[in-house]
């Protein structure tokens, strides 16, 4: 009898892996697949039994990979697969929408980035992470997981302390909160309007194998979408430390041209329009297109830099390599002060404090 092919899966408060892979294993086609028990397995101690042959494929997020990529290397092991995110936007948990916030209401985030695109969309808002929020209320709760921290938020909201506070769908369901739930969505109703790119990594599982592993073996559990995703959030950020990431947004996705020329019409947008046109002006429509959206954002939410592009699958790589040296080019510039063109100017402060 062959032996089964061994996957450990390292779940986190907001991707449960466990259930995704479980729901996979019980197609008949996965049969030759077997999910270990892996409650008690850190990173350390799985990606040393991959290495050791134990296992075969670890499944775990891009998140918990980051800054580990050397240790990983040492084991001799490499991410050869990813699965697309099913569910990258957070959710606010609240009686209203957004917009129909009363003025300085009280919204608790624990995500830096997501506190300044709240500010960014209504600045009259009181965005507090928990830390701050526990600090202005002279409180001392401690939670031992992410499940308290958030089931205590939840009771906060519901006594009235605070007006809404933002959570992972994972975790709402688990919970089973019955509060209203508004998603941040990456792309605007109107033109113009707020939006939320996704935190990096968000929801993304990769697949990590032995470098001596044949392709094969994830072949039917992998995606072409997922693995895109993977490759240029690893080539853009996969450098970058904890702070530097926490003020960074990020979507990749992959899109059909029929959908882009929708939008661009949509939003009377030329420069979407052209990215779907070769040379010669024809309509690439045989040909997947990949987009890639980035913010940096200031503290109080003013001030936004962003860049985003519209590429052909088959060029992602060059053009992801390019669009690093542009990103870099812009936080250069815009972070810089102003130089006067005259001594009868004003000096200027720099457009963004990347630092703040």
């Amino acid at each position: 009898m062959k032996d089964k092919i061994k996957i450990v899966t390292l779940d986190t408060p907001n991707c449960d892996i466990t259930k995704y892979i479980n729901n996979l294993l019980e197609l008949e086609e996965f049969s030759e697949f077997e999910r270990i028990n892996s409650k008690k397995l850190d990173f350390s101690r799985s990606i040393k039994g991959l290495s050791e042959g134990k296992y075969d494929v670890i499944a775990m997020t891009g998140q918990q990979l980051h800054g580990k990529e050397l240790d990983m290397l040492q084991y001799e092991c490499h991410v050869s697969g990813a699965i697309t995110p099913k569910r990258p936007n957070m959710l606010l948990i609240s009686e209203n929408k957004i917009g129909y916030q009363p003025k300085s209401a009280i919204i608790l985030c624990d995500y830096k980035i997501i506190r300044r695109q709240l500010r960014r969309t209504r600045s009259d808002l009181r965005v507090l992470s928990t830390e701050a929020y526990q600090s202005i209320c002279n409180l001392e709760k401690k939670y031992s997981n992410e499940f308290e921290r958030v089931a205590w938020m939840e009771e906060e909201r519901k006594i009235g302390k605070i007006d809404g506070f933002i959570t992972s769908k994972e975790i709402f369901e688990k919970l089973k909160l019955d509060g209203r739930r508004h998603t941040l969505l990456p792309d605007p109703k109107n033109g113009g309007d707020y939006h939320f790119l996704p935190i990096p990594y968000s929801d993304l599982i990769i697949l990590l194998t032995r470098k001596s592993s044949p392709k094969s073996l994830i072949k039917r559990i992998t995606e072409k979408e997922g693995e895109t995703i993977w490759w240029i959030q690893n080539q853009i950020i996969g450098s970058l430390g904890n702070e530097e990431l926490s003020n960074i947004s990020i979507l990749v996705r992959h899109r059909k041209v029929k959908s882009l020329m929708e939008e661009a019409e949509k939003y009377k947008d030329l420069t979407m329009e052209q990215a779907c046109h070769d040379s010669e002006g024809e309509v690439l429509d045989s040909e997947v297109h990949v987009e890639i959206k980035m913010e940096k954002i200031s503290k109080n939410g003013k001030r936004t830099v962003g860049i985003h592009r519209i590429i052909p699958y088959s060029k992602f790589e060059f053009a992801t390599i390019s669009l690093i040296r542009d990103w870099e080019v812009m936080l250069r510039e815009v972070s810089q002060d102003v130089p006067k063109d005259s001594y009868y100017d004003n000096s200027a402060t720099a457009f963004i404090d990347l630092d703040e």
